[in-house]
């Protein structure tokens, strides 16, 4: 799922505050790439434990919603909005890099001539569905 995100951005002291209002993340970058890092790695994180428990991910705010007064950090120096792009489906395939044992059904002779080829046959498995699905891999 891609998706933008609006951020509070709060400039304290010595780190960058991180707020994102739809989906209740606190979280503190050093400067302020790093707190586009953080915020991004945060939301990501967010939607695909969400999408893993079932639960509906929430639409972002427009802009116009939102008032920088309301967030948590705003005492706390200067608050800016930016948005933060995100692709949950991108972050899962890089976090996501266990494997899973599957029993696949062979003829018997096919097994037999991939056994003697020195085939991998999950490997071939894998780049087959990985070509149906359109999907690359990212390691």
């Amino acid at each position: 799922m891609k998706n933008v995100y609006p951020v509070f951005f709060t400039k304290a002291e010595e780190v960058i505050l991180i707020e994102v209002p739809d989906l209740e993340i606190l979280t503190e970058g050093k400067d302020m790439t790093d707190a586009i890092k953080m915020a991004r790695d945060a939301i990501e994180l967010k939607c695909v434990s969400l999408e893993d428990e079932g639960i509906t991910i929430p639409e972002p705010s427009a802009i116009t919603d939102l008032n920088i007064k309301n967030g948590t950090f705003f005492d706390d120096g200067e608050t800016i909005i930016s948005f933060v792009d995100i692709d949950s489906t991108e972050y899962r395939r890089k976090i996501d890099t266990k494997t899973v044992r599957r029993n696949v059904a062979l003829p018997s002779w096919l097994n037999y001539e991939a056994e003697h080829a020195g085939i991998n046959v999950s490997r071939v498995l894998q780049e087959a569905l990985m070509r149906v699905l359109k999907v690359e891999r990212n390691f």
